[in-house]
């Protein structure tokens, strides 16, 4: 059965949400590091509570670590700990030449093995969904709760006939004209990066931070040249080392994956997604969906920015029963004896 349909409405207060979360960042937990065995950095955020549950969070395309920012709210109020981290070329994580969607996995249990988790669950949105379900297929099922994919990019094995023009444009682009289309990219990000610094769209998005701060009664701890720098690098970090990493990403998302669907093995995958959605066509994701043996996909009425209101739903299905009831040490899903590097 469908879910209610998103008004534009709340299409803003998503928008809203997240600017809140955003623009109250400290950088004490979200500009993190470890170091992969192969000698690469893994840069990654975590939001919450650091000894509740941790969900994974894999960011969309192109995104960073710090989309997940505007899960923070709902991280504290669960005493969920929320980590996000950035997948190669992107944010604070080095690039991964020839890097396929299976490299992910590695990477997740290089990180979890640093943080010293032995249980957790992953989440991918939009672009990150691929990225989860590789999870599914490789790692151990006893070390996931859950796997789930919000909003999840889909397989262009399913058909490109819904594929949009700007999916279509990338995919070109980035297969068949690489090196230009960064070089295009990078001019590009420039010129944005110079436009949002220029007086007349800082006094507008200082105006409308203001307005937002003011409609929601915050408190006045924070300056609103600091929101808007804090918003600018959420907006710019996926592109902080340049777009080889976006150039990448868009031939690997358009490409096939490297697995079978009928061979992923984890017991609990669960698949959120709008039938409005026009960036991710939901009948890609019902192909996945019939070809995975153990899923369940429940559908919405929505688009693809405002499944994120379902986020109470979503991590009720991806945190185990009484996981996030306020009542734990932490050392329930952490390795014994465990010390970070």
């Amino acid at each position: 059965m469908l879910q209610p349909r998103a008004s534009s409405a709340r299409t803003k207060a998503v928008l809203q949400n997240t600017i809140r979360s955003t623009t109250n960042l400290s950088t004490s937990q979200h500009d993190l590091t470890c170091r992969l065995p192969d000698g690469r950095t893994l840069g990654y955020a975590e939001y919450g509570h650091l000894s509740g549950f941790p969900p994974i969070f894999f960011h969309g395309f192109p995104s960073s670590r710090l989309e997940a920012s505007g899960f923070e709210r709902i991280a504290r109020r669960r005493k969920l700990r929320i980590i996000s981290p950035d997948r190669p070329g992107f944010g604070l994580s080095t690039i991964q030449p020839n890097r396929r969607i299976l490299d992910w996995p590695s990477d997740v249990e290089a990180l979890t093995a640093h943080l010293g988790l032995s249980r957790f669950a992953v989440l991918g949105g939009s672009g990150g969904g691929p990225y989860a379900l590789a999870c599914a297929y490789s790692l151990p099922k006893e070390i996931m709760s859950a796997v789930g994919l919000m909003a999840s990019a889909g397989p262009w094995d399913a058909g490109v006939k819904d594929i949009p023009w700007s999916g279509w444009f990338t995919y070109l682009a980035a297969t068949y004209v690489p090196g230009g289309f960064r070089i295009v990219t990078d001019g590009l990000l420039g010129a944005l990066r110079w436009i949002v610094r220029t007086e007349m769209v800082t006094r507008r998005l200082d105006k409308w931070l203001e307005g937002i701060q003011k409609k929601e009664e915050e408190r006045g701890d924070i300056t609103t040249e600091d929101r808007r720098n804090k918003l600018l690098k959420m907006l710019f970090e996926g592109f902080a080392q340049g777009s080889a990493g976006f150039v990448l990403e868009a031939q690997l998302l358009s490409q096939p994956w490297g697995f079978r669907f009928e061979d992923v093995g984890h017991d609990n995958v669960r698949i959120w997604h709008g039938v409005k959605d026009t960036r991710a066509p939901i009948g890609h994701v019902r192909y996945m969906a019939e070809r995975l043996p153990h899923c369940e996909l429940k559908e919405f009425d929505e688009g693809h920015f405002t499944m994120v209101e379902h986020l109470e739903e979503i991590l009720d299905g991806l945190v185990p029963e009484g996981a996030d009831n306020g009542e734990h040490t932490g050392a329930e899903w952490s390795l014994p004896n465990h010390r970070s590097v």
